[in-house]
């Protein structure tokens, strides 16, 4: 058995440690016990896009917000739905991690942040999402582990009543949020409901079809 090798350490705003992790080929980012991703188990995030941009595909020159860059899957998987007009803006709040994608992670990303789509942004989601005003076509939340987050606390605000109207402020009629959770939560889909979002719950393998581990997707639509 080949060891984990760390590679990098990154502190998180608000306190924490992030660790990037490599054994053979594969990477894993952690925080203390808790394995935050893997690089062998991407189909929810690659869902994450899918399940979002499928329904915006066709709008002229769609706008999207992915919050939390990870392991660039979530931003891959978009690259390939949307067409050639569309603007994928990538919020990443720990500037380690942008440095560990154009490095050590390079060959998981390929070109997609080279992609003339895409701009990089070094910042809260939040902060994206509260300036906003029906800017976004769709808004794709990989953001700690969901509604009930370990990462930091602050990013209840994204989940929150406040940070879900926000949200459906940001995004234009019609619009979606999607949010990836390693878990489901039926406080949090009541809540989306209430802040005037139509609702769908998606359980999807991490590993595909065969896969053991089940995460969770909210695919969220503003009404018009």
């Amino acid at each position: 058995m080949i060891p984990w090798q760390r590679l990098d350490t990154a502190h998180i705003p608000g306190g924490g440690e992030l660790r990037l992790m490599r054994r053979g080929s594969e990477f894993a980012i952690k925080l203390g016990s808790n394995e935050l991703m893997n690089s062998r188990l991407t189909a929810t995030e690659q869902a994450l896009a899918t399940l979002a941009c499928d329904r915006i595909k066709t709008r002229t020159a769609p706008k999207i917000l992915i919050g939390g860059l990870g392991m660039g899957f979530t931003l891959r998987a978009a690259l390939i739905v949307l067409g050639p007009q569309a603007k994928v803006e990538v919020a990443e709040l720990v500037p380690a991690v942008v440095a560990w994608a154009r490095g050590p992670m390079a060959d998981l990303f390929g070109d997609s942040l080279v992609d003339p789509r895409v701009t990089i942004r070094e910042t809260d989601v939040v902060d994206l999402i509260r300036a906003a005003r029906a800017d976004y076509d769709a808004i794709l939340l990989d953001v700690d582990n969901g509604p009930n987050g370990i990462v930091r606390k602050a990013n209840d605000r994204l989940y929150d009543v406040n940070g879900l109207a926000a949200a459906h402020q940001a995004l234009k009629p019609g619009g979606v949020l999607a949010v990836w959770s390693s878990a489901g939560d039926a406080k949090f889909t009541a809540r989306l409901r209430k802040s005037g979002f139509d609702v769908s719950e998606n359980a999807v393998r991490a590993k595909g079809p065969q896969g053991r581990a089940q995460h969770f997707i909210w695919v969220a639509t503003r009404g018009g």
